[in-house]
C-alpha cells in the first residue's frame, strides 16, 4: 500500500518501477513468443515437402516414412500383440447389415457420443514439433486394387506443401494400435485444392505401407469400406471420428442431405477438431463423405463434407492405380 505521507511522489517512482517491471516482462514475454513461434514454424517447415502441387501428388520419402512410425511406437502409440489382428471379419459383418431394412433411427440426442474403435476407421498422427496434438485428423480405409488405400480430408495432409509425418493406426483406442501403424507411400488430393485450397475439393487418399512387414496389405488386416459415389440424398448417415485430446472415437448419426451442389451437410453437436477426414457412412458401410469441406469441417452443431461425384471418383481412380 501507498504511504500517505508523500503518497503521490512515492506513488509515480512505485509506478514508474512497476512500468519498468511490467515493460521488461512484456519484452520477455514477447520475445519468448516470437522464439516460440519461429521453433514452431521450423518445424512446420521440416514436416512439410513440395511434391507436384501441381497434380497433386506426393511421393514419401521411406526412410522419413520409417522414422515417423517409430516415432509413433515410441510412447505415443503401442501395438499390443495380445489384440485382435484380424479385422477383415469385423468389417464384413458390419457391412452385411442395411440400416434401411433394421429401423434405422438418429441419435438421440443429437450428440456425438463415444463409441468402440472399428478395425477400418482410425486416427492419423504426426508426431514432431508442427504445432498439432499427437493425432490430429481422422480417416477411413477404403476399397481399392491394391487394398491399401484410406481416404481423409485434404486439409489433413496439404497445407503450406505435403504432410511427410504422417502415420495411420486403425481401429486406435486408449493408446493402443490393434492393427498396427501404417505410413504413407504417396499422397494425392486434387490440384484444385493446393492450389487455393477450394472446400469443394478438400478430399484425399494415402496409399499406407506398414514398416516391418513386408507384403502386408492393410485392406486384409481392417477390411474396408466401399467408396459411394452419386448417393443419393437425404440419406441416414452416421460420422465417426477422433477428437484431438481423446483416445477413443466418437460417432453420431442422423440423415445427411446436400448443402448446394458440391457439399453434404449433416447436423450433430459435439464433433470438435481432430474428426476431420473422418467418415460419413451411410448402410454401414457405403462411404458418401469425409469430414471437411466446408469452413474446414464445420463446427460444433454441424458437419460438412465434399459430395463424391466425378471428380473425387477420378482422384480415388488415380490413387488406387496399380
Amino acid at each position: 500500500m501507498v504511504s500517505r505521507v508523500g503518497g503521490r511522489r512515492r506513488e509515480r517512482r512505485r509506478v514508474a518501477a512497476r512500468g519498468s517491471v511490467v515493460v521488461g516482462l512484456l519484452c520477455t514475454v514477447v520475445l519468448a513468443g516470437v522464439g516460440y513461434v519461429a521453433w514452431e514454424l521450423r518445424g512446420i517447415a521440416a514436416s512439410r515437402a513440395d511434391g507436384d502441387p501441381a497434380l497433386g501428388f506426393y511421393q514419401q520419402d521411406p526412410e522419413r516414412a520409417d522414422k515417423t512410425a517409430a516415432a509413433v511406437l515410441d510412447g505415443i502409440a503401442r501395438e499390443d500383440p495380445e489384440q485382435p489382428t484380424d479385422g477383415k471379419a469385423f468389417a464384413a459383418a458390419v457391412g452385411a447389415a442395411d440400416w434401411r431394412h433394421e429401423g434405422w433411427q438418429p441419435s438421440d440426442p443429437l450428440e456425438a457420443r463415444p463409441t468402440p474403435a472399428e478395425p477400418a476407421i482410425g486416427a492419423l498422427f504426426s508426431p514432431g514439433p508442427d504445432g498439432d496434438p499427437d493425432h490430429h485428423c481422422s480417416a477411413v480405409v477404403v476399397h481399392s486394387p491394391g487394398g491399401d488405400l484410406i481416404a481423409t480430408a485434404a486439409h489433413c495432409v496439404y497445407g503450406g506443401g505435403f504432410r511427410t509425418n504422417l502415420a495411420f493406426a486403425p481401429g486406435y483406442q486408449d493408446g493402443v494400435a490393434p492393427y498396427g501403424i501404417w505410413v504413407p507411400t504417396r499422397i494425392d488430393v486434387d490440384p484444385r485444392w493446393t492450389k487455393d485450397q477450394d472446400p469443394d475439393y478438400d478430399v484425399a487418399f494415402v496409399r499406407l505401407r506398414r514398416p516391418g512387414y513386408p507384403g502386408q496389405r492393410l485392406e486384409d488386416v481392417t477390411g474396408a469400406q466401399t467408396m459411394g459415389f452419386g448417393a443419393e440424398l437425404p440419406a441416414p448417415a452416421r460420422v465417426v471420428g477422433y477428437p484431438n485430446y481423446s483416445e477413443q472415437p466418437l460417432e453420431c448419426r442422423n440423415t445427411a442431405v446436400a448443402a448446394g451442389p458440391a457439399q453434404v451437410r449433416l447436423d450433430c453437436a459435439d464433433v470438435p477438431n481432430g474428426t476431420s477426414g473422418g467418415p460419413v457412412l451411410t448402410d454401414r458401410s457405403t462411404l458418401i463423405g469425409v469430414v471437411g469441406g466446408r469452413d474446414g469441417g464445420g463446427d460444433e452443431e454441424t458437419s460438412y463434407s465434399v459430395r463424391f461425384g466425378d471428380g473425387v471418383r477420378a482422384l480415388y481412380e488415380r490413387a488406387g492405380k496399380v
